[in-house]
């Protein structure tokens, strides 16, 4: 399996952007760096990534506009063939725009256990607060500040005597530990059954009346007392795939999809002609036409009525 690409923004020493860097040297890492960008071109973090092999770039940011310093800033990266971008002590406010176009690839390590002491200052926060941990977390990030999900936390005790300084140092050893572990769970999150399994659950169950069983071995969703019209299958049948398995109009669509995209698209055993499956273990699905398939299965079994007050929902 290929290796995820990651690009990685620094303001300084880039202590996690080393971190991530030797980590990826594992031969079962499942990411690599192909680059490492700067809005401080003397960020020391540049000399090491730069000794160490990879792609490295910077410009600063001072005279320029948040967007079109942020503009410049992606072009380097989707030109080093970035796939995810991790955040490493990268000190800017990303624009809206720049956080939209890497919206859920983009990751940042923050020291403290959030939702606690967003911003700066985190460690000299929960000391005052009196609190018996800090920490750090990894989060994706959204246009809000510290304010994305996050995917996990390592809690640092706070020890009688702690300084900002102190507690900081060791705050360190945990983002060191925490960051490579959560970078490479979430690169690989695309092909993880359990992930897939909850996001197609998620917008199966957002359908109105929609229902989850358990039918032929397998997650099933269909409306309460009817008809269903989504099964999300793993490794059916000994096939290998992760798949989302939706209604059809008949063989003409099925095989149209199936011509138009093979590795995507196949018939499923045992289904018929009126179901198609949908490949979600390929690492590039597109989550909003698995929430339209799955609208459209819906409607195809829907009662009339009910089908009728969700057309009227849409024109709201």
């Amino acid at each position: 399996m290929a290796k995820a690409k990651v690009a990685v923004l620094i303001s300084g020493a880039g202590t996690n952007m080393a971190a991530l860097l030797y980590a990826a040297k594992a031969a079962d890492c499942p990411y690599e760096l192909v680059l490492v960008a700067s809005n401080v071109p003397d960020a020391p973090g540049l000399a090491l990534a730069a000794a160490e092999g990879i792609a490295t770039w910077a410009l600063s940011h001072k005279g320029m506009n948040r967007d079109a310093f942020d503009a410049l800033v992606d072009e380097q990266l989707v030109e080093a063939g970035a796939e995810y971008v991790a955040l490493a002590g990268y000190m800017r406010i990303l624009s809206d725009a720049f956080v939209a176009r890497w919206a859920s690839r983009m990751i940042n390590i923050h020291p403290s256990l959030l939702p606690l002491y967003k911003g700066l200052n985190t460690h000299q926060q929960a000391i005052d607060a009196g609190d018996k941990f800090g920490g750090c977390s990894v989060h994706i990030v959204t246009p809000g500040v510290d304010e994305g999900p996050v995917l996990a936390q390592t809690p640092v005790a706070i020890m009688p005597g702690d300084t900002a300084d102190s507690l900081a140092r060791r705050v360190q050893f945990a983002e060191h530990q925490l960051y490579p572990a959560t970078l490479a769970a979430f690169v690989t999150r695309e092909r993880s059954p359990d992930y897939l399994r909850g996001r197609v659950r998620e917008l199966a169950m957002a359908l109105p009346e929609a229902d989850e069983v358990v039918s032929h071995g397998m997650p099933c969703f269909g409306i309460v007392k009817g008809k269903k019209f989504a099964y999300f299958t793993e490794d059916h049948h000994g096939d290998g795939k992760i798949a989302l398995l939706v209604k059809v109009s008949g063989a003409d669509e099925q095989a149209a999809l199936i011509e138009m995209d093979e590795e995507r698209y196949y018939r499923p055993a045992y289904f018929g002609d009126g179901w198609v499956g949908i490949r979600l273990d390929l690492g590039d699905t597109d989550w909003d036409a698995i929430g339209e398939w799955l609208r459209k299965s819906w409607l195809a079994v829907a009662p009339k009525k009910l089908a009728g007050l969700m057309a009227v929902a849409d024109e709201f």
